[in-house]
């Protein structure tokens, strides 16, 4: 190569090797700051979590931390110990293939597949639930819409987490549980009060079994895991499931249902829902309405369709960031404005101090990304 050829090609190699040096450096700060964060707050996750970070067509980040000992593993024990017959990966070190209980990030899997239901034109976001559950009808519970069973605004009244259980026990079938929910008495209004919880997704539940004839379970893998790729992502076989919080799966499995909500309702290029429901599902529908029960992990967030919004959101303006935590620790969360999607796995019943956790690992995350 010439002198000249050499001047000339100088600063485009000048300019590379900055850009390498820089992505270099970018990267052991993020790992170095991530790291710290999982070791940090390990013991407050339970002992054991994994961390995914999708952006830009790949994993950006990802990280599995298992402590050996401590307070919070002992504290988990006894429950771990109940739910590990059907979950064994409880008992093991976590990775990004370990398959648990997922609670309330459940809402969100449910939430979407009712959507593709809208999307399909088969149900009306504002078809009320009598019109296909006529014994809710005799109840005076008829009117109460699609849209409201999404976003806990049916009125219904709701004994909290002991309404799982009991609602398993006392119906063998989906229609039979709904039911059963519908002789509850009403505590609000339909469309009046928030009131997080299992019934308005129960019911929506019911309504797909019976206009397709198809288990919840099956539906839901036709048309959410499978398009996903959420290869051990389940409501399991039982006859009666819970849309609200019967889910189990990995980070990775959530990490692409995540993706999907990410890319505006397509998974490599294949769509799954509708930009349009993928939006309708973001706004905040709850901010003027009366407050019966929100749990604490939500701070003040606003509520969409299975899905919290992390940032000023209302009727008429979509959030920008969304989550659907779960009560066993798991937080996953879409960032439109940072463009990537996030899944922090773990397993704690102890949820004190759980928003600041999540709202300051999402922190970290935005200051990390370029």
């Amino acid at each position: 190569m010439s002198y000249l050829k050499q001047l000339t090609c100088l600063p485009f190699l000048l300019a590379a090797s900055f850009m390498l040096f820089y992505q270099v450096g970018l990267s052991q700060q993020k790992n170095t700051s991530l790291d710290g964060w999982l070791q940090d707050h390990v013991e407050s996750l339970g002992g054991k979590a994994v961390l995914m970070i999708y952006k830009d067509g790949k994993i950006w980040y990802q990280q599995s931390v298992n402590e050996t000992g401590g307070r919070k593993k002992m504290i988990n024990r006894v429950a771990i110990k109940k739910m590990a017959k059907a979950n064994p990966d409880l008992k093991n070190d976590f990775n990004e293939h370990s398959i648990i209980p997922l609670a309330s990030c459940s809402k969100w899997l449910s939430a979407a597949l009712v959507m593709t239901f809208i999307d399909d034109g088969t149900l009306q976001l504002q078809d009320t639930i009598g019109h296909f559950l006529p014994v809710m009808t005799q109840h005076g519970k008829g009117n109460i819409t699609i849209q409201q069973c999404l976003t806990h605004t049916t009125g219904i009244y709701s004994n909290g987490l002991k309404e799982n259980w009991e609602l398993l026990k006392q119906g063998n079938t989906m229609e039979a549980v709904a039911n059963i929910i519908a002789l509850r008495e009403m505590e609000a209004k339909p469309g009046t009060a928030f009131h997080y919880g299992s019934i308005g997704l129960q019911i929506a539940g019911a309504i797909l079994e019976k206009i397709t004839n198809k288990s919840f379970e099956q539906l839901f893998q036709e048309r959410i895991a499978i398009p996903c790729q959420m290869r051990t992502a389940s409501f399991g076989k039982n006859k009666v499931v819970l849309p609200a919080g019967g889910a189990k799966g990995s980070a990775t499995d959530y990490l692409r249902f995540t993706e999907m909500i990410l890319n505006k309702g397509t998974f490599q290029n294949k769509r799954v829902l509708s930009e349009k429901s993928i939006d309708a599902m973001q706004y905040n529908y709850i901010g003027e309405l009366k407050m019966i029960h929100r749990p604490e992990q939500s701070g003040d967030f606003g509520y969409g369709f299975g899905e919290w919004t992390m940032t000023n959101a209302s009727l008429t303006k979509k959030a920008m960031a969304v989550t659907s935590p779960g009560l066993f620790g798991t937080f996953p969360w879409v960032d439109y404005t940072k463009k990537y999607c996030a899944v922090l796995l773990s397993y704690n019943l102890q949820s004190k101090g759980r928003h600041d956790i999540y709202t300051g690992l999402k922190k970290l995350v935005d200051s990390l990304l370029p």
